[in-house]
């Protein structure tokens, strides 16, 4: 049996074959969870979610726009329509604009505390109430980033939402624990997905300094991610709340 076997399980931001939630929602089918796959791009969605399928999985493709508050409630009456109850919430889906201070925008600022925090708070607000009405309890797992619990230069406002993803889950955490609700956050370091390209194709010999600066001397595989969301989302960690699990080669023990 899966470690996840009849779970119904939401991945946003999984539209994109090389990023972390397309990984985790592959990582979730393949050990038996029916996963809901998101993201604003349909068709990289429905992409994701055919492969899904095709490899013997369970999966279902929405179009999402994680900042709308009435595309979560859309969502949520799709989720309980076809199933009637969500085990595994992973709010996933991000966007980084890297910018020194004074050349951020208020514009910028806004867009990615929008899509940073904002959506992990509407994602959770919902999900935690469908979690109550089936009273099955559930696993909510946000992703942050090590950008919240260290100082990045050029990130202040991912930073700054990140961080927020960090201590709202822990808000979370304490709130739902009773109820079996358990919520986590996640804090990858530097992980080999298609954000990264920009980076090494701007600066290719600063980006080998930055890579080999990690201690393990290597970016992570989204699948290193995919399997510590996978481990936060199944019973194994039924005992494990309000925690933050940083996923980052030894990053942030220096």
């Amino acid at each position: 049996m899966g470690r996840l076997e009849g779970k119904i399980t939401l991945v946003t931001g999984a539209g994109n074959e090389r990023g972390l939630g397309a990984a985790t929602a592959r990582r979730f089918a393949e050990e038996g969870a029916f996963v809901y796959v998101t993201d604003l791009d349909a068709g990289g969605a429905e992409s994701v979610a055919a492969a899904l399928r095709e490899a013997g999985g369970q999966a279902e493709a929405l179009a999402q726009d994680v900042t709308s508050e009435a595309g979560w409630e859309d969502l949520f009456q799709a989720i309980e329509k076809g199933h009637g109850r969500l085990d595994v919430l992973v709010n996933n889906a991000g966007i980084a604009v890297l910018k020194p201070l004074t050349a951020l925008s208020l514009a910028d600022w806004e867009k990615q505390n929008k899509v940073n925090l904002d959506s992990v708070f509407l994602g959770t607000r919902r999900a935690v109430e469908l979690m109550r009405k089936t009273g099955g309890g559930g696993s909510i797992v946000n992703l942050s980033s090590i950008g919240g619990l260290v100082g990045v230069p050029m990130c202040g406002a991912y930073g700054a939402a990140k961080g927020g993803v960090r201590i709202f889950s822990k808000v979370v955490a304490m709130e739902c624990a009773a109820e079996g609700i358990r919520c986590n956050s996640v804090h990858p370091g530097m992980i080999e997905t298609a954000m990264q390209d920009v980076a090494r194709s701007d600066n290719p010999e600063g980006f080998k300094e930055i890579v080999a600066s990690i201690p393990m001397k290597r970016m992570g595989a989204p699948v290193d991610i995919a399997n510590m969301i996978l481990f936060l989302a199944s019973d194994e960690a039924n005992y494990i709340t309000g925690g933050e699990f940083v996923v980052d080669g030894g990053v942030t023990a220096m």
